[in-house]
């Protein structure tokens, strides 16, 4: 049978080089224990959330990390899509958009100056079948249905 023994090693057995023990001593007059410089109006918010890093677990504390990179990281690239769409879509409508605006209006220019013209012929046309017919209430009919209205005969 195996009989175990206990070898006491020497070097545990002298004492540690240290401060002596004092029986006087207490820990009232250092800086950690001294309370009366403390004011916690001066300390910020993120100070404060600072020190509560402590309390929260690793784990936890990776998770949230990895939540808050992941959610800055995805408005991050939804406002840079957001963006480059706006440029995009803006400086095509404006490549686009401004020549096909001016082309409308001078389309719009160019049909009423044809109406115009028109208007004219018509009321040229008047002026001379006007003076060939002697009565006037022929001359007043033609008017008003050159220009679309019923004309009223003469009294």
């Amino acid at each position: 049978m195996v009989q175990l023994t206990e070898v006491v090693d020497e070097h545990f057995q002298e004492s540690q080089p240290g401060p002596e023990d004092d029986d006087d001593y207490t820990d009232t007059e250092s800086e950690i224990s001294n309370d009366s410089d403390y004011d916690p109006s001066n300390e910020t918010f993120a100070e404060r959330l600072y020190s509560l890093k402590d309390i929260i677990p690793p784990q936890i504390r990776g998770a949230v990390t990895s939540k808050f990179s992941t959610t800055t990281s995805a408005v991050s690239s939804a406002l840079s899509f957001a963006g480059r769409s706006l440029w995009v879509i803006s400086t095509s409508a404006l490549i686009l958009g401004v020549p096909w605006a001016l082309a409308w209006a001078e389309e719009q220019q160019v049909m009423e100056m044809e109406k115009e013209m028109k208007m004219r012929e018509m009321g040229g046309e008047l002026l001379t079948a006007g003076s060939s017919n002697t009565g006037g209430s022929a001359t007043a009919q033609q008017v008003g249905s050159a220009l679309g209205r019923e004309a009223q005969p003469a009294l």
